[in-house]
Order: C-alpha cells, then structure tokens, then sequence
C-alpha cells in the first residue's frame, strides 16, 4: 500500500494562515473514536476534517487518498493492530513524519517506552480535552500562539 506524499508541513501552513488540523481517528469501537472526536472539539484547536478507521489497515487506506496532519491510534484492534501501523508508517513510507499520538490503556512501561520510541507521544485513557490539547501542541510544535483557541463560530453559523 502506498501512501500519499506530504506535499506540506505545518510550519508551511503558518504561513498560510490556515491552522486547521486534519485528524485521523484510529481505533475499533466506534464509541472511543466518537469520544475522541468530541473532546478534541472541546480542546479548542481548529479542526479541519476528521477521519475514522477501525483498524490500522483501514487506517493506512485512509491515509493514502486523504491530507491528515495528525493520528489518533489505538494499540490494541483487529486486523493490523495500531502498533503494526506505526511501524508500517515510519519505515520508509512517504508519511513517515506523520505525528501520531497512541490513545491507549496500555500500562505496561516497557511497551509504552518502546511505542515512544518510534516518535510518538502516547495518552492514557480517559483522558481530558486539556491533556489532549497540550500533547497535539507539543507533538505539532505549534504554539498556542499560533492558534486561534476559537473554532470561529462564524464559521459554524448558528444552532438553529
């Protein structure tokens, strides 16, 4: 499976003016992925669009016909668990620097360092929109600065 190139990082998007993250959601109940999604719009980052996948090939499928500036993954799933899909993505593919935060109950320290070695940050779950946003922000190298902390309700329009 090839993956896409990444035609631009987010230092480049500074100098856009488009902060937006594209967030890939990686995990195999569908519940977690949901539960992602919503504290990461409780973070106050500006989200873009946001993917889903079940399992890590779905995941890599994803990945290939879709600009994702950041994955949430998973470790423990079906079919390609999220593990092998790190590993699939820092060896030699074209999105190797893809920063990935695992989201797992993992708490095996051993596992958990050697995970952190193929640069990656790691959260425990359940987790809270404040940690969520500090570890995107650290793992991007975005400061809160360079971020609006509103997702421009201008943009949204009104409820009704």
């Amino acid at each position: 499976m090839a993956c896409v190139g990444r035609t631009h990082t987010l230092a480049d998007m500074q100098g856009e003016g488009d902060m937006s993250f594209n967030i890939l959601v990686v995990d195999d109940s569908a519940v977690m992925r949901a539960m992602i999604i919503r504290v990461l719009r409780l973070t106050g980052l500006s989200l873009g669009e946001l993917y889903e996948a079940s399992d890590g090939h779905e995941g890599l499928r994803v990945l290939d016909k879709n600009w994702v500036d950041l994955a949430f993954v998973d470790l423990n799933m079906p079919i390609m668990n999220g593990e092998e899909m790190i590993d699939y993505i820092r060896n030699g593919s074209a999105i190797a620097d893809l920063p990935i935060i695992v989201v797992s109950t993992e708490s095996n320290m051993e596992r958990i360092e050697s995970i952190r070695q193929k640069a990656v940050e790691f959260v425990h779950k359940p987790f809270t929109p404040e940690v969520l946003r500090k570890t995107v922000l650290q793992l991007t190298g975005v400061s809160d600065d360079e971020l609006s902390r509103e997702n421009s309700l201008s943009e949204i329009g009104p409820d009704f």
